[in-house]
């Protein structure tokens, strides 16, 4: 008996401590939303969090043949400020300006896209978005290797070119360059840019539209006073898709950039790999990733007060 009465009386506590628990979980509405967030969290830190954690300390350890010194050191750091680390300001430098080149050239021609499929497409967008998006269905490197080809000594501009008696041999400085890294780079990242674009345009009210042109705004003043303005937030966020992710492009420079057309990334590539000194190369990437933060938070310190007193007006 006494042993029945003991095991009820634990049943008793379980059921108390189970009911508890529900009415902590019930009466905290934050917490479920964390648990729905675990996973994500989880796959987040385990990815990204993790990987930059263990590049930072790495940076600041030194490469001593093939062993690295585990000590803490400012060495990687100092080298990127001290005269024998120009060649790594130049590249970061570079590397920012053909990223800024080639962003604008992707919103320069996304925006007129995305305008006409929000605006001027009034029936199945669904398929006028999908043809978009078809030549990014083909591999990346497959796409850099038709740029290669188009851009080429024997390649299609030069063939035509020929062809039609205007050079009478083909053009050297179409490959291998800044420039043909800048125009493959903004064909490669043309539909991360109409996409969010679209999207902005796509939610204008169009009685707003209306409204402008009865106080007698014409086509280009109300593009600049209303379409635009309401568009911003997603031309930056194109603006920032694409800047952020070439800018440390390695693919792309390795196959039509040349010697001249090289960008960090290839040098960060470069120390890991060939130079063996990967400490060297953690403290680049994270100089680079500083860099990038900074360009960022400076374009949108730009951006933010010209929104607010576009709203306010």
């Amino acid at each position: 008996m006494a042993e029945a009465g003991a095991i009820e009386s634990r049943a008793r506590r379980s059921a108390s401590i189970g009911d508890a628990l529900r009415r902590f979980w019930r009466l905290r509405p934050g917490l479920r939303g964390l648990a729905l967030l675990t996973p994500a969290l989880i796959i987040l830190i385990v990815m990204m969090v993790a990987p930059l954690l263990l590049t930072i300390a790495l940076s600041f350890a030194s490469q001593k043949g093939f062993v690295i010194d585990r000590t803490p050191t400012l060495a990687n750091y100092a080298v990127l400020f001290a005269p024998e680390g120009k060649l790594y300001r130049i590249l970061i430098w570079k590397s920012l300006w053909m990223s800024f080149t080639a962003t604008i050239a992707v919103v320069l021609l996304a925006y007129p896209m995305a305008y006409y499929l929000a605006f001027r497409v009034h029936r199945r967008k669904l398929l006028w978005i999908i043809l978009i998006t078809v030549p990014f269905w083909t591999s990346y490197l497959l796409r850099v290797f038709a740029w290669k080809v188009i851009l080429g000594y024997n390649g299609a501009i030069n063939s035509g070119l020929v062809s039609l008696g205007i050079i009478e041999k083909p053009l050297e400085f179409l490959l291998y360059n800044p420039t043909a890294v800048t125009i493959t780079l903004a064909h490669a990242w043309a539909a991360y840019a109409i996409l969010p674009i679209y999207v902005s345009l796509e939610k204008i009210d169009r009685s707003l539209l209306e409204a402008a042109t009865d106080l007698g705004d014409g086509p280009l003043r109300r593009f600049l006073r209303i379409t635009f303005p309401l568009s911003l937030p997603g031309t930056i966020a194109a603006t920032l898709l694409v800047f952020i992710p070439t800018v440390g492009d390695y693919l792309t420079p390795s196959l039509v950039g040349g010697t001249s057309g090289i960008m960090v990334g290839n040098s960060i590539a470069a120390l890991y790999g060939k130079a063996n000194n990967g400490p060297m190369g953690a403290a680049l990437s994270i100089a680079m990733m500083l860099a990038i933060t900074l360009v960022v938070c400076a374009f949108l310190a730009l951006i933010g007060p010209k929104r607010l007193r576009r709203k306010g007006a």
